[in-house]
């Protein structure tokens, strides 16, 4: 396939990967509050663990996968009862912990699993695969030409994803440096209601089912 054809499906893969990573959501909350706590890095990691899931989900839609998206769709209440219950605990957390100084030495093992804790939590809810469905829809890519094609498209996911959270979690470390501790702790706060918020509707969603 011609490079100026696979470009444009890069170009379009990572459109969509900051179409579905820019609102906000859990996981840019939680992602802004482990920047404000342990520094850039840690939410850098946290990051490219949502990028990562995008990207799973990505090729499931972007290779045509119906078998795994049914499966996960079929699975969705019990994945959102876990995701929403891990929400929960986490939120409530981070209402009660005192802001710490932002520490960019992060052990190896932190920023581990600060990549894996927002991987699974990403994909946890897999409605999202909808919306990459619906997105792919939209931009005419419900089918892709080749195999070629296909990776490129979820390539650019993968960058544009990552490229969101990378933009995020600079200029949040960079506000950190401005920041007083009553202020920290008013972030802490509302950032803890707001994931909690998330975990109750995961929860409710869940149940209602």
């Amino acid at each position: 396939m011609p490079a100026p054809i696979l470009l444009n499906f890069l170009a379009k893969g990572a459109l969509i990967g900051l179409s579905i990573a820019a609102p906000v959501g859990p996981i840019g909350v939680l992602c802004i509050r482990r920047t404000l706590e342990h520094g850039r890095r840690a939410g850098l990691a946290s990051g490219i663990g949502a990028a990562v899931a995008d990207t799973l989900y990505g090729c499931v839609a972007g290779f045509g996968l119906t078998a795994i998206s049914d499966a996960l769709i079929f699975l969705a209440p019990w994945l959102n009862l876990g995701g929403g219950a891990f929400l929960c605990v986490l939120g409530l957390r981070t209402m009660l912990r005192a802001p710490k100084p932002a520490a960019d030495d992060v052990d190896v093992r932190n920023l581990g699993s600060a990549f894996a804790s927002t991987l699974v939590l990403t994909l946890a809810n897999p409605m999202t695969i909808l919306s990459f469905v619906a997105v792919f829809a939209g931009f005419g890519l419900a089918r892709t030409p080749s195999y070629a094609a296909a990776g490129t498209l979820v390539a650019g996911v993968f960058f544009g994803s990552a490229l969101w959270f990378l933009f995020l979690t600079g200029l949040v470390a960079h506000l950190r440096r401005r920041m007083s501790d009553s202020w920290l702790r008013f972030i802490n706060r509302s950032s803890g209601f707001v994931i909690t918020a998330f975990g109750v509707y995961a929860l409710w969603v869940a149940l209602a089912r």
